[in-house]
């Protein structure tokens, strides 16, 4: 019982070292542009998953336990692929 509780905690713990980016970007129009954003960060060792919103404009990174991708990292990638980052908001 004490190391099932040890391995809950343990995976909370490791959950809560990860990060969720959220990335309100203009100039997002299409598909296409969302398949160019997921290339862009395709590289990216540091992510665990990439969602694009096309409704919202939203970009939503999650890096993997222990990880992190700078803002400054996050802007560039996303004015190589041609668009503007408005915001990005940390959880």
């Amino acid at each position: 019982m004490k190391k099932m509780l040890s391995l809950i905690l343990l995976g909370f713990s490791l959950n809560a070292l990860a990060a969720d980016i959220s990335v309100k970007v203009s100039g997002m129009v299409c598909s296409m542009c969302a398949q160019g954003i997921k290339k862009k960060f395709a590289p990216e060792t540091s992510i665990r998953e990439l969602r694009v919103n096309m409704d919202e404009k939203v970009v939503t990174i999650q890096t993997h336990e222990g990880k992190d991708l700078s803002d400054e990292t996050i802007k560039k990638l996303i004015q190589e692929a041609g668009y503007n980052v408005a915001s990005i908001e940390r959880k």
